[in-house]
């Protein structure tokens, strides 16, 4: 499951070289240094082009299907279970096709605890080797809706690893580097789709304040003070 992520950085020449997007990538600000990325909003992701160099596009977290007649309204996942993904409409005519695979850019995501007793939940952010950005393997398209071209991408999820199955049992597809970001981009899933190495993930408390779409800041990243933090036991 994924319905919440980060993209923190904001220095385009790092992102563009860590995920090969050239020397002037069309990265839009509104996508970078973002610390609770929410559905609907605009996400950057990597795409390959014609010749198969890579592009960068800024696209709508939830994917349009071909049946949509209005954004906002009906079936336009977030999330696709990579495990059925190439049977189940609208990701498998997708899946088929190498130019709809895309990488979607992150440094960090959350789930949440619920608490036995009521209360609010508890946000947990998860990251990667220490906090390197990464690439989940996600699906996109292109849809006309409305007389608008609308660009869209969903996030592929697995089988939760052990740091993430005391929260929940899913997790997003986290490519386990550059060799299998470019294997995804190739139109390749076997072998790419499975989960990302536990010793490799880490999770961390984050600001209950995440919970709420729309508010953003560093702050985010670290529970509030207080005489009781919840850690999680792998």
């Amino acid at each position: 499951m994924c319905g919440r992520f980060t993209l923190t950085p904001i220095r385009v020449p790092f992102l563009a070289e860590r995920f090969e997007l050239g020397a002037e990538p069309a990265l839009e600000p509104e996508t970078l240094g973002r610390f609770n990325v929410c559905p609907t909003e605009p996400i950057a992701v990597a795409t390959a082009g014609p010749g198969g160099e890579r592009v960068a596009q800024t696209v709508r977290w939830g994917l349009v299907p071909p049946w949509a007649r209005e954004l906002g309204k009906g079936f336009q996942p977030i999330n696709g279970r990579a495990e059925s993904a190439a049977d189940k409409r609208p990701f498998a005519p997708l899946m088929e096709r190498a130019d709809r695979h895309c990488l979607v850019l992150a440094d960090g995501w959350y789930e949440w605890l619920k608490q036995e007793r009521g209360g609010e939940r508890i946000p947990f952010r998860y990251t990667v080797d220490g906090g390197e950005p990464f690439a989940f393997a996600g699906l996109w398209d292109v849809r006309r809706v409305g007389g608008e071209e609308v660009r869209s991408a969903c996030i592929l999820t697995t089988a939760a690893n052990a740091v993430c199955a005391p929260v929940h049992d899913r997790m997003p597809v986290v490519l386990a580097g550059p060799e299998e970001e470019a294997a995804w981009l190739a139109g390749e899933a076997d072998g790419v789709l499975a989960p990302l190495a536990a010793e490799r993930t880490a999770a961390a408390p984050a600001n209950p304040a995440v919970n709420k779409a729309g508010v953003e800041g560093a702050e985010l990243l670290e529970p509030p003070a207080g005489p009781q933090q919840l850690t999680l036991g792998t």
